[in-house]
């Protein structure tokens, strides 16, 4: 499918500010938390400086989805996770080009990591002595399971994570399997909590003259957070939540004729009124099977067959349609071509296109959100080819074009 006409393609706003225009944010991590804790912040104008490996950059720039018309692969995630970003791509091997990255963060208010914990520390960037030179500094330590405990040097990948955490428990399928989700859920989670932890300390700074400080942030604890009152409810029970229970009846996901679906919620006892009379049994409410949302999770499946019987006999339009005349919260179910071309999606500019600089090539991705009244967020630069901006940032904190040359040479440092 081609991108549809009604995303036009959008010019970049180079010399827009934000926000968070001053703050400089240093980004050493690697990979999906990181980079989408640095979006937000780069989204909002903050100066981004990715610090880079040089010769293979961030990891991210290689997951890669193999397509005909793209012999390379294409590299969406590195597109849209690595936009309003700089890059300075530095051997860390070399002491020299330590002495440089040292500076560079000397200069910054946010530095964030996600090495392996201890790494910082054998790289004589240890907290006390960047505190040390930079007493305002907000360290962001990004890690699978913290700087702390008997898991903190494991492997912290985010799908390890989502198993840990119950979640795939708590989604297993029929057959009675754990199920991952089919996205970068943990580290996406990880990445907006550290946004927002990372302005709480930045404010802290700036408003209430306190100090920089160490923000430790584990992939697992964020994903705990969403996770419901399980852990809870169990504490209190000893029961196990079951897989697949609902938290409110009529609710679900439910094929029309046509063979597309829509999801409904009957999630109070009001709407769950007005599903009754939208298929035309409104005496259910009447019924003590039914009044409740109690008694409608007791009976979950018989009234979800009947729900899911009257909407088989439609095609979506006119199931949406005759829903909605009842008031019911219901909604279709999207692939990405019908979302793209959904009216709300196009009218409120959730999309954006940009082309891709050296290429012909254009690149859809979401716009900046949330979206800011008075000081909205903007996309001011692509994501940066691996080294773009080491000449620029390094000659800024006071280098020569000599010593730049005489790094390049020795494959220290890669400039573009």
């Amino acid at each position: 499918m081609m991108v549809p006409s009604s995303i036009p393609v959008s010019q970049l706003e180079p010399n827009s500010s934000g926000p968070l225009n001053g703050l400089r944010v240093v980004d050493l991590s690697r990979l999906v938390a990181g980079n989408m804790l640095t979006l937000q912040l780069g989204d909002f104008g903050a100066d981004v400086i990715k610090v880079e490996s040089a010769g293979s950059g961030d990891t991210l720039r290689e997951w890669r989805e193999m397509h005909p018309d793209y012999p390379q692969g294409l590299d969406g995630w590195w597109q849209t996770y690595g936009r309003n970003k700089r890059s300075l791509a530095l051997d860390l091997r070399n002491q020299e080009a330590m002495v440089w990255l040292k500076k560079l963060i000397d200069s910054a208010q946010v530095l964030v990591e996600s090495f392996k914990p201890g790494t910082l520390e054998n790289m004589g960037l240890k907290p006390e002595a960047l505190h040390a030179t930079n007493p305002a500094l907000v360290i962001v330590r990004l890690s699978g399971w913290g700087q702390t405990g008997p898991y903190r040097e494991l492997p912290g990948f985010g799908s390890l994570i989502e198993g840990f955490s119950g979640f795939a428990h708590k989604h297993r399928n029929e057959s009675g399997v754990p199920q991952l989700p089919n996205l970068a859920m943990a580290d996406m989670i990880t990445g907006l909590t550290g946004a927002f932890a990372t302005l709480a300390a930045v404010r802290e700074v700036e408003t209430r003259g306190g100090k920089g400080q160490v923000i430790d942030l584990s992939l697992l604890e964020p994903m705990l957070a969403i996770m419901g009152p399980d852990v809870s409810n169990y504490a209190a029970t000893g029961v196990e939540t079951e897989p697949g229970k609902k938290i409110a009846s009529p609710r679900g996901s439910y094929r029309c004729q046509d063979g597309l679906w829509v999801s409904m919620s009957g999630s109070t006892d009001t709407m769950a009124k007005r599903v009754f009379e939208a298929i035309g049994l409104a005496t259910l409410y009447e019924d003590p099977k039914f009044k409740t949302n109690d008694a409608r999770l007791a009976n979950d499946k018989e009234l979800d067959q009947l729900v899911a019987n009257f909407m088989a006999a439609l095609n979506q339009a006119d199931c949406l349609a005759h829903f909605r005349k009842h008031g019911v919260t219901v909604g279709p179910i999207y692939n990405s071509e019908q979302l793209l071309n959904d009216e709300h999606i196009k009218q409120r500019g959730v999309y954006v296109q940009f082309k891709k600089p050296h290429t012909q090539k254009s690149v859809v991705m979401h716009q900046v959100v949330p979206r800011l009244q008075s000081t909205p967020g903007k996309i001011r630069r692509p994501a940066p080819l691996l080294g773009e901006h080491t000449h620029e940032i390094l000659l800024a904190l006071g280098s020569t074009v000599q010593e730049i040359e005489a790094l390049t040479k020795v494959r220290d440092i890669e400039c573009r």
